[in-house]
Order: structure tokens, then C-alpha cells, then sequence
């Protein structure tokens, strides 16, 4: 158990302290269904702008905060579902990729889930080795194993009480 907390733990610190490059897929979503879809006209979107501009205050900091974040550390956005932007290939003005490790020229994190029930996360130790991270989710709680074996069991409200501590 201690094991698992300590690794959600290094999640969440690492998703707070990288608020990072991103979609902004949440404020755009609200900019598109609100703003865009409210009205036709040019200028009454921009009065409804100004006027959402305390909504788009907070949908900033979820993103920057939470979903860039998500996004930088699995190369997926969470909301779009569209390769990081971090990922993007651009015409660089530094080219520093082929100076370093191939493992740093990628999200280091993969997570899918398998079906309702199943989560897994693919990422490298600290050691290079490739590992697997499986969520198995009953009824009151969530099976974990590393690498095929069983590590530990919490429920349900042990994970909500600890997402809450971030």
C-alpha cells in the first residue's frame, strides 16, 4: 500500500509542479460551446467574452494545472483526445532531441484502460525498466498489481481521500 500511495503521491506532485504546455482543451471547449454557440454575431461574442472572461479565468488554471498536465505526462489530452502539443513536431529553432535520450523525447507515462473496469499504466523505472501498473476496480475497491503480481487493495474511499489531499 505504501508503494502505491507514494507513486500517486509522485503523480500528483509532478502533475502540480508542471503546469505546462498544453491544449487549453478545456477553456477552448467552453469558448466553442458558450461563446461560439451562444450567439452569431461578431461583436455580441466579444461582449460575451468579456463577460465569461472570470469563467475563462478558471477554466485557465484547470487546464494549466490539471489537464496540460495530464497532457505533457501521458502525450494525450484527457478532453480532446489528441497527441500532446508538447509531441507536435514543429520546425525547431533549437534542435535538442538528438543530443539526449530517447527516453526523454517522449511522454513517460501510458495509460488506457483495457475495459470499465481496468486501468493500466506503462512507464519507465528509475532503473530503465519498462513496467506495467494494473488498476483492477470491484465493487468497494481497486485491485493493484505491478508487473503481474498483486501489490496491494484500496477502497474506493481511501483513493477519493487521498485525490483530495492534492
Amino acid at each position: 500500500m505504501k508503494q502505491i500511495k507514494t507513486l500517486m503521491a509522485s503523480a500528483v506532485m509532478a502533475s502540480v509542479l508542471s503546469g505546462c504546455i498544453g491544449q487549453m482543451a478545456t477553456t477552448g471547449f467552453v469558448m466553442h460551446e458558450v461563446n461560439i454557440k451562444g450567439v452569431d454575431n461578431r461583436y455580441a461574442r466579444a461582449g460575451l467574452y468579456t463577460l465569461m472572461s472570470p469563467v475563462y479565468a478558471i477554466t485557465s488554471m484547470a487546464d494549466l494545472f490539471v489537464v496540460n498536465s495530464i497532457e505533457f505526462w501521458t502525450g494525450t489530452n484527457p478532453l480532446s483526445k489528441k497527441k500532446a502539443l508538447a509531441d507536435m513536431p514543429a520546425n525547431s529553432y533549437i534542435k535538442v532531441n538528438h543530443k539526449i535520450d530517447k527516453k526523454l523525447t517522449s511522454a513517460p507515462v501510458k495509460i488506457s484502460m483495457l475495459d470499465g473496469n481496468t486501468t493500466q499504466m506503462n512507464f519507465v523505472d528509475d532503473n530503465g525498466q519498462s513496467r506495467v501498473l494494473l488498476g483492477v476496480s470491484g465493487k468497494d475497491s481497486v485491485d493493484f498489481y505491478l508487473d503481474g503480481e498483486y501489490v496491494t487493495t484500496a477502497s474506493h474511499d481511501e483513493l477519493k481521500a487521498h485525490s483530495s489531499l492534492s
